[in-house]
């Protein structure tokens, strides 16, 4: 079979087996479809808020950020593995204790404040619809590449498929779905990861083949073979970094308290039944993460030196079918500007100017067919990218849901709605945002990596200092929360539009504040709102006694196995 064949196949098998988890999975409750009724156990919630957390940026993204990056790209993996370790230990278990069901539940709660919780929905809206737009893009992609449908089709195709099995179970849907999905995007990444280091190095296992030698007999080490191929083609050397050491510490910061405040996955820890579970999980989780982000370097660099030993000054005439294909989706673009016939791929440093432009999201899609690798594995890692992209948007999905059925109807328009009327308002929220997210994903506005740097930014400085305060501080009250919410965003919001959208042309380091790009302001926009939140907080009266007393309870490690009930 060809690689469009086994991709059919292989795609169908795993849609099948997600639509069949969710009919067995359905849920009959509120508490079903925004927590799995808090009944799922330790490891297969690690499984599942691995599925979550790694979306089809960590699947199909992050090395092709490495790979083009090198050295520099290394701020991701740091930012995105540290902002889940952050999550884990300092915020999970205790969120988990105070026993709520979305974030703007425990802002609105916590600081006794509608005015917080309307702050927080805004915030969980805003960062999850960026989000799943990018998922249903992804997904549109590997469908137009392996099956040969426009893209346009194969974004309905995956709204479909997730309408189905989100509207239907719900979190409980979710969770058991995010499983299986896990399951198959692992092995998808393993498999030709695997594959690929033994035809480079020898090595079965890719993080060990990174840094041994290549099977050449020239005992040159990978590395050492790719910084000398980047260097003679003009990239510079791939192992050293060229963002200046203060930018690189904010953005690291930046994506770290940033993605321990995305809600998506912080609801994933009210699914277990206690406290210790929610510990537990955190870390089953983590080692699941690991084993993937572990092996992104070697598949970056691995994919880099194929890129670049087959295609830099070979004849257009003679490129392999892999460049054709990507060339038909207009990811892969070549432009023979001398007419010599031949791909000059070269880097800003080259005195030759480059005739070729490479999407980075091509790398882990591309790279077993351009390491001549068996079809069924090409088609598996179609399987794994649109697991991973499908996992995470259903995740995304419930928070829209759940902040618009919770948050907004029935703790703050509608109080007195039944849980049938909220079951229903949350079922139709899903599907309108699957519908919004669909339509922007076929119709992406060009603002789209502007916005995700945005969103990183809107969390660090909004979420992150009002939870950790809001666990950490008996005296931090709604005046300091709210103030510093506003401060914290309106700072990091102002700096990013001026850069990214009114004066795009002074977007570089000379006129950067302190030499810090828009990726990395969320850092600043951060501290901003610690210091007025602290501040205000010391010149209004103090919370009242009884959230105090609740304040302690949750931090304190007495009575660390009982997490409270889950409430409405």
């Amino acid at each position: 079979m060809n690689v469009q064949a086994w991709t059919f196949v292989l795609v169908t098998l795993s849609f099948a087996l997600y639509i069949g988890v969710a009919i067995w999975s359905r849920a009959r409750s509120t508490g079903d479809f925004y927590v799995a009724a808090a009944k799922v156990p330790p490891v297969l919630n690690g499984m599942a808020t691995a599925a979550d957390w790694m979306s089809a940026a960590s699947f199909i993204s992050m090395a092709g950020l490495i790979a083009f990056m090198g050295f520099d790209g290394s701020v991701y993996l740091m930012g995105w593995t540290g902002g889940y370790v952050l999550l884990a230990l300092l915020l999970a278990p205790y969120l988990r204790k105070f026993g709520k069901y979305t974030v703007p539940d425990f802002v609105g709660d916590r600081y006794y404040s509608q005015t917080a919780r309307i702050v927080a929905v805004v915030c969980a809206l805003f960062v999850s619809f960026t989000y799943v737009v990018g998922q249903m893009r992804g997904v549109g992609i590997v469908f137009s590449r392996f099956l040969g449908v426009e893209i346009h089709v194969g974004v309905w195709i995956g709204m479909m498929i997730v309408f189905l099995y989100a509207v239907l179970g719900g979190m409980k849907g979710i969770t058991y779905t995010q499983v299986a999905q896990y399951c198959v995007l692992i092995f998808a990444y393993l498999v030709p990861a695997i594959f690929v280091s033994l035809l480079m190095t020898g090595i079965p296992i890719p993080q060990v083949g990174f840094g041994v030698t290549v099977v050449d007999g020239s005992g040159t080490f990978l590395l050492e073979r790719l910084d000398g191929l980047t260097r003679e083609l003009g990239f510079g050397v791939y192992t050293e970094g060229r963002k200046a050491t203060l930018d690189v510490l904010f953005i690291t910061a930046a994506l770290m308290v940033g993605t321990a405040g995305l809600p998506h996955v912080i609801v994933r820890f009210y699914t277990v039944p206690l406290v210790r579970q929610a510990r537990s999980s955190a870390g089953w989780a983590l080692l699941f993460i690991a084993i993937l982000y572990t092996t992104a370097p070697a598949v970056a660099a691995f994919a880099r030196t194929n890129l670049l030993t087959t295609l830099a000054n070979q004849p257009y005439a003679s490129v392999p079918n892999w460049f054709r294909n990507w060339e038909a989706t207009g990811l892969i673009q070549f432009e023979d500007a001398n007419g010599d016939g031949l791909i000059q791929y070269t880097g800003p440093l080259s005195s030759v100017p480059n005739e070729l432009t490479i999407d980075r999201d091509i790398m882990v899609l591309a790279n077993p067919e351009i390491a001549s690798l068996p079809a069924w594995v090409v088609g598996l890692v179609a399987a794994g990218g649109l697991a991973a992209a499908l996992s995470t948007a259903a995740g995304l999905l419930l928070v829209i849901s759940s902040s618009v059925a919770h948050d907004l109807l029935k703790k703050s328009f509608h109080p007195s709605i039944t849980e049938k009327g909220e079951l229903r308002a949350a079922r139709t929220a899903a599907g309108v945002a699957v519908v919004v997210a669909g339509y922007f994903g076929i119709n992406p506005p060009g603002f789209v990596a502007e916005v995700v740097a945005l969103a990183f930014g809107l969390a660090a400085s909004s979420f992150f200092p009002a939870i950790l305060l809001g666990i950490f501080s008996k005296r931090m009250n709604h005046y300091g929360a709210v103030s510093g919410m506003i401060a914290g965003i309106g700072f990091t919001l102002g700096y990013i539009l001026y850069f990214k959208f009114l004066y795009p042309e002074l977007n570089d380091v000379e006129h950067w504040w302190l030499g810090v790009s828009p990726e990395g302001i969320g850092t600043l926009g951060m501290v901003i709102n610690f210091l007025v939140a602290t501040t205000v907080s010391r010149f209004t009266p103090a919370p009242p006694r009884e959230v105090q007393k609740l304040v302690e309870d949750i931090r304190v490690p007495r009575g660390a196995g009982a997490g409270h009930e889950l409430s409405a």
